[in-house]
């Protein structure tokens, strides 16, 4: 039986879109662009920053020596602040509340940086969550099989009674190959719940 719905937050509970922080940082240059999105956001800097082995302090040089100077104000201010303003994937925040109402354990289990305390306590969604665990602060990042065994072990929970919800398929793939329960995120809260409810999930209507 399903206890405890863990769920993933960028492009699940927050949206986390490089072309959406590079319209507001008002570049439309598509040189720019790419290269903005290949040496910040593709970067190996932004992997190791997930993976807890670099920090945004530590990353901007590497990144830095790659931008060219009249980017560099620009990308300075994405490394560290793309997630403000914060945007919540639309109704995300009332299905977690509706499940947390019906009783399941609701969690976030997280690839991401050292700085995700400082906006994930802002987003609204984020009072329902029982426990989180972030990659950065474990050393080990999904899919690889260790962090789904750091989060079971952390907060007690047995995998079988666990499903994971997440926007790539690999990561899903992870949770399942550790004998949890796993749904792919397509961007859609309706969607969704039509397919908790297909796992047997009660869920408080709306």
């Amino acid at each position: 039986m399903i206890r405890n719905i863990v769920f993933d937050m960028g492009q699940v509970m927050i949206r986390f879109d490089p072309e959406m922080f590079m319209d507001r940082a008002d570049i439309h240059d598509p040189g720019d662009r790419k290269l903005i999105r290949n040496e910040l956001f593709r970067s190996v800097e932004w992997a190791q920053m997930d993976e807890g082995t670099l920090t945004e302090e530590t990353a901007e040089p590497k990144i830095m020596a790659r931008i060219p100077e009249k980017l560099r104000e620009t990308v300075r201010e994405l490394l560290y602040n793309w997630a403000f303003p914060r945007e919540q994937v639309p109704g995300m925040e009332d299905l977690v509340r509706r499940l947390k109402e019906s009783g399941y354990g609701i969690w976030l289990l997280s690839n991401a940086s050292a700085m995700q305390p400082k906006y994930w306590q802002k987003v609204p969604a984020s009072r329902y969550f029982d426990g989180t665990l972030i990659s950065c602060n474990v050393h080990a990042v999904k899919p690889c099989k260790e962090i789904y065994r750091i989060f079971s072990e952390k907060y007690h929970l047995k995998p079988e009674e666990c499903l994971f919800i997440d926007d790539a398929p690999a990561n899903v793939a992870g949770a399942i190959a550790c004998g949890w329960q796993g749904i792919v995120f397509h961007g859609d809260a309706d969607e969704l719940e039509r397919k908790l409810v297909d796992f047997g999930i009660n869920i408080r209507e709306k």
